[in-house]
């Protein structure tokens, strides 16, 4: 399960990666959390466009806007077969913008938090879906990252990781008029490049009120759980 993650990188950055003005309200984040608002890239109507989304899916069926409905994470074996998630991988297809995400490493009964990101820092995009629900006059549209199996550089702190996307896939993953189940379920595995780096960091990161570069500075030596 990927339940946190980071966009650090200035406006000019994003802009050059995702060839796409960065609006205004995408600002510096260091401990993005479940149930907050995230910035997400879609497409609507053959343009893309930056979206602020709720971080956990509500389908659209739900009856209610209950958390018992709302999931962060989507399994890529079942993305195409799970009801929450049948429709948004059919055509509502989205790109997470990143930097960094966290795991926790068990290391006996407590938790070493770790970030894993690119050597160069250089952001990037998860795949995931969105959806919209509605009751009402209330409408809430959220989204949930898709996850995989770890690669060989995530697998000593946990099984599992979320899905990142080159960016050859970007057009193929946001394109809402194509729809070929197993093309997309196959862009849906471990990340392949060499270059993730992971850094243990202290535990400034385990409460989701903190959101500052505190979160990513690295463990002290003698701050290390299981030294």
């Amino acid at each position: 399960m990927c339940g946190r993650y980071a966009l650090r990188s200035p406006r000019a950055r994003l802009e050059e990666t995702f060839e796409l003005q960065v609006p205004e309200w995408v600002t510096p984040r260091f401990n993005i959390a479940p149930s907050q608002a995230i910035a997400v890239i879609r497409e609507r109507h053959g343009q893309r466009e930056w979206a602020a989304l709720r971080w956990g899916l509500i389908p659209f069926w739900s009856k209610q806007d209950n958390p018992r409905y709302a999931t962060i994470n989507a399994r890529a074996e079942t993305v195409a077969e799970k009801p929450a998630y049948r429709k948004p991988f059919r055509a509502q297809r989205c790109l997470i913008p990143a930097d960094g995400f966290y795991e926790w490493k068990a290391a006996g009964k407590a938790k070493q938090p770790f970030f894993i990101h690119l050597k160069d820092d250089a952001p990037f995009a998860f795949a995931g879906l969105w959806d919209r629900w509605q009751q009402g006059e209330q409408v809430i549209e959220s989204a949930t990252l898709i996850v995989t199996d770890a690669n060989a550089a995530m697998a000593p702190v946990h099984e599992r990781m979320p899905v990142i996307l080159p960016a050859e896939n970007w057009r193929l993953w946001l394109d809402q008029s194509h729809f070929d189940a197993q093309q997309l379920q196959a862009l849906l595995k471990p990340y392949a490049g060499k270059d993730l780096e992971l850094n243990a960091v202290n535990r400034t990161v385990n409460s989701p009120s903190n959101d500052s570069a505190d979160c990513v500075a690295p463990a002290a030596q003698g701050d290390l759980l299981g030294d």
